[in-house]
């Protein structure tokens, strides 16, 4: 029986090279634990000091002060941690962390997290922002709904500063209600979730089948539309999945470019960002050329400790037809 999906191992081998496929199959095994320290509920200092008196031995992270490899927990053992039920600490993918870094909120921006459950980016943006601002989060699922509500609370996200809003809708009608009103927007969007596959874990890949990634881009092209129009122009826009197809993510972009033209730019991520590993981008696929501009897009490199993740730029130059939202 193949330790991953079949088929997939195949799509692998059509992308990259075998040297870069065969770091790709290595990626896919349980990885350490991982956290963010919470700086709406403590200091970056004090933090470690707890940890450290409590057992925790961490690594440091170069691309982000605030996260850490803990290398010696289990995640049961983080989440029984007193920092942890305290909501100082949060555990979270070191890949998960990028598309807020690359978002770049500042304190007093609106910002929309489209796509929000369970929170980990939310509460990361709110924490960027020092919750002061505008915040939205929404999600369509009821479920993942009330557990962003509740890691949101267990995080301090809110105060008298930050006007925070929760709200359990489909995209489309965000993009709706909410005009040309955001300075930022995350689209972290739903995906088939590749790069989070384990080998030999049947749960973790089950569902995969090559004919369904058409379906979830679909999904994805209704749900880019709805965050271009809430964006404001001039705004900056995120957007981001832990896939590896090309279906979900540079051909999400050349549609994207096709579609509005000169008004949406993709950007290069923030400089600070540039030192995390890199796989080449995906410009040509299935006798198919892509706009050149999608090589400012971002794929994260696999490794023992960051997960494969796609990450887009996107500027807003001028206004976007929400008719387009389903053609091809």
């Amino acid at each position: 029986m193949s330790r991953l999906p079949i088929g997939f191992e195949e799509r692998l081998n059509k992308l990259w090279s075998q040297e870069i496929v065969s770091s790709f199959i290595d990626s896919f095994k349980e990885r350490l634990a991982t956290i963010r320290i919470n700086t709406l509920k403590t200091s970056k200092e004090e933090e470690i000091q707890l940890l450290s008196a409590n057992g925790f031995i961490l690594k440091s992270v170069p691309w982000y002060e605030d996260a850490f490899v803990v290398t010696n927990k289990t995640k049961r053992e983080i989440t029984d941690s007193p920092s942890h039920q305290a909501g100082k600490i949060y555990i979270q993918s070191l890949a998960s962390m990028v598309p807020p870094l690359a978002l770049e909120p500042l304190p007093g921006d609106k910002v929309l997290d489209l796509t929000a459950a369970p929170g980990s980016k939310t509460s990361q943006i709110a924490a960027l922002m020092n919750n002061q601002g505008e915040l939205l989060a929404n999600d369509n699922s009821r479920e993942r709904f009330f557990r962003l509500k509740k890691n949101l609370e267990h995080l301090g996200v809110a105060n008298s500063q930050l006007n925070l809003s929760l709200r359990l809708e489909h995209g489309a009608r965000i993009g709706r209600e909410f005009p040309n009103y955001f300075d930022k927007v995350l689209l972290d969007a739903p995906c088939s979730a590749e790069a989070r596959f384990i080998e030999n874990n049947q749960k973790s890949f089950g569902f995969w089948k090559e004919k369904k990634l058409s379906e979830i881009a679909k999904r994805q092209r209704s749900l880019i539309v709805a965050a271009l129009n809430a964006l404001k122009p001039g705004g900056t826009m995120v957007y981001s999945t832990c896939t590896i197809s090309p279906e979900e993510n540079e051909l999400q972009l050349d549609w994207l470019l096709r579609k509005f033209g000169g008004n949406v730019n993709v950007e290069a991520i923030p400089s600070k960002l540039l030192c995390l590993p890199r796989l080449p981008n995906i410009l040509f696929w299935k006798e198919k050329e892509l706009n050149s501009a999608i090589k400012e897009s971002f794929r994260l490199l696999p490794t023992s400790e960051v997960e494969g993740f796609f990450i887009a730029r996107i500027t807003k130059t001028g206004a976007i037809p929400s008719s387009s939202a389903d053609e091809e």
